[in-house]
């Protein structure tokens, strides 16, 4: 089996992976970016504890991480706890992707993996909506890399307006049933559910018109709004293992030498 794992800005996902890339568990921490290698141990032991799995039987690791100043203490962890250094996702490991930006190490760990995995499962052309600190929107045609757009995360978007609004409570994103609130709460989640589906829209079309294709498929992942999904005028799928079915193409991808060897 496999571990994957991917450290983002504010939370990160632990996943251990049968042969055949489906998850048997799957785990999402508090991203800590003081992490020390004795508590990266002990949280991944932890974790597979919970979840009845023996790290014994973990053959190998892929890591993504977005969070450079502790990408080395989780390096170190999985060497230890695996008996071999993870795949780390970046320049240099074969991807299978046609890349086409103009520095390939500007485009982050968790969306090569998302793309390789959107590539790889479901019918092309696709565009990937990636929800976390930031919304990424990702074109691929096949195994082509046209680019992507990003934007400020909604999570973000809802703790600044909470924040900076002297009189604006703080709120969860729940649903509203139209954009005309009548109270302060359903009117925020009316402008941050119908704003962001209208720009999701539009971002879409946007990247199919510069494509010049139109998606076959449209696919989010990452957080999960299905409120704002919802609203979208676009067929939106929602694949939240995505990250990690990636990670574990990408290990294989990346080792299928050495196995045969």
């Amino acid at each position: 089996m496999i571990l994957a794992i991917d450290v983002g800005n504010i939370s990160t996902t632990i996943a251990l992976l049968n042969p055949q890339g489906e998850p048997v568990f799957r785990s999402i921490l508090n991203t800590d970016p003081k992490m020390t290698d004795d508590r990266c141990a002990i949280d991944l032991y932890a974790v597979c504890h919970l979840h009845g799995a023996d790290p014994k039987q973990i053959e190998g690791s892929v890591l993504s991480c977005v969070v450079p100043p502790i990408q080395g203490v989780y390096v170190r962890t999985l060497r230890n706890m695996v008996g071999r250094p993870p795949l780390v996702v970046g320049a240099g490991i074969r991807t299978g992707l046609n890349i086409r930006a103009e520095v390939h190490n500007q485009l982050g760990s968790d969306i090569v993996a998302t793309a390789v995995a959107a590539a790889a499962l479901y019918p092309s052309p696709v565009v990937v909506i990636h929800c976390r600190t930031a919304v990424t929107f990702s074109y691929l045609n096949r195994e082509v890399f046209q680019g992507c757009a990003i934007m400020p995360g909604i999570d973000i978007a809802l703790d600044a307006l909470s924040r900076n609004g002297a009189q604006l409570p703080q709120i969860s994103l729940e649903r509203v049933e139209n954009p005309l609130g009548r109270n302060t709460v359903d009117s925020m989640r009316a402008g941050l559910l119908y704003g962001y589906s209208g720009a999701f829209d539009r971002l879409i079309e946007e990247l199919e018109e510069t494509a010049g294709a139109n998606a076959a498929t449209v696919l989010a992942t990452g957080g999960e709004y299905p409120e704002l999904y919802r609203l979208c005028r676009r067929d939106i799928r929602y694949d939240r293992d995505l990250l990690v079915k990636g990670l574990w193409l990408l290990y294989r991808k990346n080792t299928e030498r050495s196995r045969r060897g």
